[in-house]
């Protein structure tokens, strides 16, 4: 019986995958109303229950791609990787509207250039201090600062090692997890109170879950126009961090 049911997950490994996803949404999004009161994004919740999973996956069976060298749950390195990655990224960028964006004006703009290039930059720093000397890991780990979404793109366009891409996908969710938290707490010393504010907030945070989430815990009239402009930073981040910032890296480093 148990290997007939074996066998179903793993001649299905894409619906398993899917089904596992939705599982572990369910309960980040569980925890996130009832542990937390929505002060932590259920995305983010989910992100860590990820790399807990991975982890996991990757001491039990010693294997080097997580929890999907289980074979019943081999579905989720496809389900996960850089086709459906990219089309997920792709979507994001077309839910948002340019006419939008350009409410904000010219503040709004130079907000989502002012974003991406500061986090990375802080990254950069970071990560220099901590020993790397190449520049394709240290364009990765600042792209990560920027966003989850950015520091693998970028890994995976320069070539970077899976435990850099890893640590920048780190460095992404635990931006994530502070502006959610912190942004409910700076809002009124920073005149967070208006869809304006909100936009050019949202340019300069760029992770489009932890704005959402703060944003939410702070006035949830104003989550979409903080979402759209952190939408645009992803795709910013993903066009200007593999190519023009990694070239000014390789240059000073």
């Amino acid at each position: 019986m148990l290997d007939m049911i074996k066998n179903v997950f793993v001649n299905n490994g894409l619906v398993t995958a899917f089904l596992v996803v939705g599982i572990t949404m369910w309960v980040a999004y569980f925890i996130s109303g009832k542990l937390t009161k929505g002060r932590i994004h259920g995305s983010a919740i989910a992100i860590v229950l990820g790399l807990v999973l991975a982890y996991i996956g990757g001491v039990v069976t010693e294997g080097t791609k997580g929890i999907s060298d289980i074979s019943f749950l081999s579905g989720i390195g496809f389900l996960g990787g850089s086709m459906l990655r990219d089309f997920a990224i792709v979507a994001t960028s077309f839910g948002a509207n340019f006419d939008e964006v350009k409410k904000a004006g010219f503040r709004g703009v130079i907000s989502l250039f002012i974003g991406v290039i500061l986090s990375f930059v802080v990254g950069a720093i970071f990560a220099f201090m901590f020993g790397y000397k190449d520049a394709v890991d240290i364009a990765t780990i600042g792209a990560g600062t920027a966003t989850y979404i950015v520091g693998p793109v970028t890994g995976a366009a320069l070539g970077a090692s899976s435990e850099v891409i890893a640590i920048s996908i780190a460095a992404g969710l635990v931006k994530s997890v502070l502006v959610m938290v912190g942004t409910p707490f700076i809002a009124r010393f920073i005149g967070l109170n208006n869809p304006m504010t909100a936009m050019v907030y949202g340019g300069l945070m760029g992770t489009t879950s932890g704005v959402a989430g703060g944003l939410a815990a702070t006035d949830p009239k104003l989550v979409p126009y903080g979402a759209v402009t952190a939408t645009f930073y992803t795709g910013l981040g993903c066009l200007l961090a593999p190519t023009v910032l990694f070239l000014l890296t390789d240059l000073i480093f």
